[in-house]
């Protein structure tokens, strides 16, 4: 095993051996006369299986790497094609799982919460749809390039979108605005492709849904989700939950925010900042913020010194932004490697600290579980996993004066509060407008803009796009990859809102003891449900009513 992960790299997995081991795993668990004869055949599909995860992760992350380089556009290619084959063969293998006479007793040892995982699993691929997944993969793969190849002229110079996005904190008003008409034109001149890849995408997950027989695709996307004891309806409550809670605070937030801006209206290039002044910046680069966080984290405890230490003696950080790298960040766990990795664009924004810590927090909590007894429960379904990833962000504010400085750090706090308050609103329109685009496949993209026009008059209300081309003909949603890449993904972000700031509320009058509870759930991984969670670390659900109203008091409180 490599130490360091750039120095990383395995070869593919062969698919012909791969099948033969399959079909040695099923002659076994037919022949198994015990559930120990089953944990131990359960154990060597665990390594088999950990190998193409682990191929397939590094695939992907080189690819979001450097989306130019032919070798890696190549082997994405090939992984795309081949995915769903491999797919079948573990597809196959967990229900003869869920099938075993020995079933209840796997479940003691392996947890319920993995078979309730597979049965999901099972629920949401079959032989038939191979073809289709191999589509999608592909135009998956599309949107990715078109938007991490696009330079953006402004100011004399061209930028990537990530790059571009600094300016959107910028203290000068004219140069904001400038930089989101330059972003929006972007995105008009290329709206003709993202409406065909959207097209296809909607037809080929409507397609899957039908042959695996399903009314729609949102039936299969929560399958797929691994939505685990609930469903559309208890999501749709939480969106009302926070449309009548949320959007009149997050209104009152912009009203701040057009008084401290001291314009006469406030715009869409505004709703960033919300200081005079500009939006806080870390003080330093790319090293020395690297080297800020060594401090924070040794500070901190818990495990996170030691943990981030190792992080940077194995270069599992991709931090910088570049031409032709990936926009946003991401972690991924490599099994093999038994180590994470995290992926970000840093622009020298207060974004960079967001996203950095955010992704430390995913990477902490797949390793904090890495000794859970199969890779599928190493990490949590994905609203959990984005309650160590939102939390960790709350649980270093007392640390934030390290990148900031002293009088910018509580107008960070106080920001990055406001924000998130601002956030919840637009993250259940995301939701909703996917909702209504799979119940509705046959929509034309003009009618589908009318779809997003119609929710942000009922969750966004303060925002003005004036004329900006695309977001004012309906296609800020355009700009969003999880709904291209991952439908109905982006709720989860929102559920794990409502538990970090449950901790971040907690943490203020016990911080030690709330970060001592927030590792302890790192360390359970996906050995429960989400909200039983939620339950182990003494939070409340989304999906239980008033579940916002203590936080709420709390935030406004605070922001007085």
């Amino acid at each position: 095993m490599a130490s360091t992960f750039p120095d990383y790299s395995i070869p593919q997995p062969d698919l012909a051996a791969t099948t033969a081991q399959y079909g040695e795993f099923h002659t076994r668990l037919a022949a198994a006369e015990s559930a120990a004869d089953c944990l131990a055949i359960v154990a060597d599909w665990d390594a088999l299986l950990c190998q193409f995860k682990e191929w397939a992760s590094l695939t992907y992350i080189h690819f979001q790497q450097d989306t130019q380089n032919e070798s890696y556009k190549s082997a994405k290619d090939e992984l795309d094609a081949i995915a769903p084959k491999y797919a079948d063969l573990e597809t196959r293998f967990k229900q003869a799982l869920l099938d075993s006479p020995f079933r209840s007793e796997l479940e003691e040892t392996l947890t319920p919460t993995l078979f309730a995982k597979w049965e999901c699993n099972t629920k949401s691929f079959a032989s038939v749809i191979e073809d289709d997944m191999a589509a999608e993969a592909k135009l998956q793969s599309e949107y990715t390039a078109l938007t991490a190849a696009a330079e953006i002229e402004f100011e004399g110079e061209k930028f990537t979108i990530s790059e571009l996005n600094k300016f959107g904190d910028d203290a000068d008003r004219e140069l904001r605005e400038g930089a989101y008409r330059a972003n929006s034109k972007w995105f008009i001149d290329k709206a003709p492709e993202l409406d065909r890849i959207y097209d296809e995408q909607v037809a080929l997950r409507q397609s899957m849904a039908v042959k695996l027989g399903y009314n729609n695709f949102t039936e299969l996307g929560y399958q797929r989700m691994t939505r685990i004891g609930y469903g559309p309806d208890e999501v749709a409550a939480f969106r009302d939950e926070v449309r009548d809670k949320v959007v009149p605070l997050a209104i009152e937030v912009a009203k701040k925010q057009k008084q401290t801006l001291g314009v006469e209206k406030l715009m869409f290039w505004d709703h960033c900042v919300h200081t005079v002044g500009g939006n806080p910046k870390p003080q330093g680069d790319h090293d020395w913020m690297v080297d800020r966080a060594t401090e924070m984290f040794d500070e901190m405890g818990a495990g996170l010194g030691s943990f981030f230490g190792e992080m940077k003696a194995r270069g599992a950080m991709d931090l910088k932004s570049r031409k032709g790298k990936a926009g946003g960040g991401f972690c991924d766990f490599l099994h093999q490697f038994e180590f994470p990795f995290i992926f970000a664009n840093f622009n020298g924004t207060r974004g960079d600290v967001d996203v950095f810590t955010h992704e430390v927090g995913h990477a902490f909590q797949s390793y904090s579980s890495r000794n859970q007894p199969m890779s599928d429960i190493v990490w949590p379904t994905t609203e959990a996993c984005e309650i160590h990833s939102m939390a960790l962000e709350f649980l270093t504010w007392p640390h934030m004066e390290k990148f900031y400085g002293e009088g910018a750090a509580e107008e960070l706090r106080r920001l990055h509060l406001s924000a998130y308050l601002q956030f919840l609103p637009y993250g259940v329109s995301i939701d909703h407008f996917q909702h209504m685009v799979y119940a509705n496949p046959e929509a034309t993209p003009e009618e589908r803009n009318e779809m997003w026009k119609e929710i942000e008059r009922t969750y966004l209300p303060w925002w003005d796009y004036a004329d900006l081309p695309a977001e004012s003909s309906g296609r800020l949603w355009q700009q969003k990859a999880h709904i291209y890449q991952c439908p109905f993904y982006y709720i989860d972000y929102c559920l794990a809102l409502t538990g970090a700031l449950q901790f971040w509320s907690k943490s203020r009058t016990d911080a030690k003891g709330t970060l001592e509870t927030y590792a302890e759930l790192c360390t359970r991984g996906g050995s429960k449900d989400y909200t039983g969670l939620l339950k182990s670390a003494g939070l409340r659900s989304p999906f239980e009513p008033g579940c916002l109203d203590e936080v709420i008091e709390d935030a406004k409180r605070y922001l007085a």
